[in-house]
């Protein structure tokens, strides 16, 4: 028997009013079906949908779903049920959800599927709770077919990161896929054994060396500097030969 979510208060009381926010460069794209999309634009909206669910760290070749894919340009499923075949799939689950407890695993789909962040602890144990007793599959449900999807997304919109200008703030939330950057000054603390700089502001790396790619030792040098003076006296030899008809 499962146990019926429980009950969690938002963050404030208008959490859930519509914003007046003005669009800009912190509105996201939004990518839809609504208009038949083309070719181009449709391949802007699979890769959309694989950045809002398996993050950049999880991009790989490995984990694209070719059949989905097809179903999806062919119009056989919706964007959300397209959504649902990458939330369940076994890459999803290996990289995901076997990597994660609950608590986590709960706040990274509310993040990923519902577009924003957690309001609270008393959520991430309610889903948790959902996850202990359903499964995987019957969460990500509940979460696809819970009145806060289908108001913002509906079934034919990728789901995204809303409301991240915050009001009587200058700077909004920060994205929740986002990946380590590092400049010039953390490089230069990394291990020089395995990513060195030389001077500052040097743009080559270097890496650790093979016994085979060190500089040689001193004897093999004498004796390759003296085959290359011995060839260079051959060549001159025979020049000479040449040029007086020897």
């Amino acid at each position: 028997m499962s146990i019926p979510l429980l009950s969690y208060p938002p963050k404030s009381q208008n959490q859930r009013v519509n914003g007046y926010e003005i669009p800009g460069d912190d509105r996201p794209r939004i990518y839809s079906t609504d208009n038949l999309p083309s070719s181009v634009e449709m391949d802007d909206l699979i890769q959309a949908a694989y950045r809002q669910i398996y993050n950049e760290q999880q991009m790989t070749a490995s984990s694209r779903q070719l059949f989905l894919e097809s179903q999806l340009r062919s119009r056989q499923i919706t964007v959300k049920q397209f959504i649902r075949g990458l939330a369940t799939s076994d890459s999803f689950r290996r990289l995901i959800f076997d990597t994660n407890n609950n608590y986590r695993f709960a706040q990274i789909c509310i993040q990923r599927i519902l577009g924003r962040e957690v309001y609270n602890e008393r959520e991430k144990i309610a889903w948790s709770i959902v996850i202990a007793t359903k499964g995987l599959s019957a969460f990500i449900d509940d979460l696809l077919n819970s009145e806060e999807y289908m108001t913002n997304f509906g079934e034919h919109t990728v789901p995204y990161q809303r409301r991240r200008i915050l009001p009587q703030r200058a700077q909004g939330e920060l994205p929740f896929a986002r990946m380590a950057r590092y400049d010039e000054y953390h490089l230069a603390k990394l291990p020089k054994p395995y990513l060195g700089r030389r001077g500052p502001g040097a743009a080559r790396l270097d890496y650790v060396r093979w016994e085979w790619q060190k500089t040689p030792s001193k004897g093999l040098s004498q004796v390759g500097a003296a085959l290359v003076i011995g060839g260079a006296a051959f060549v001159g030899f025979l020049f000479l030969a040449i040029l007086f008809g020897f």
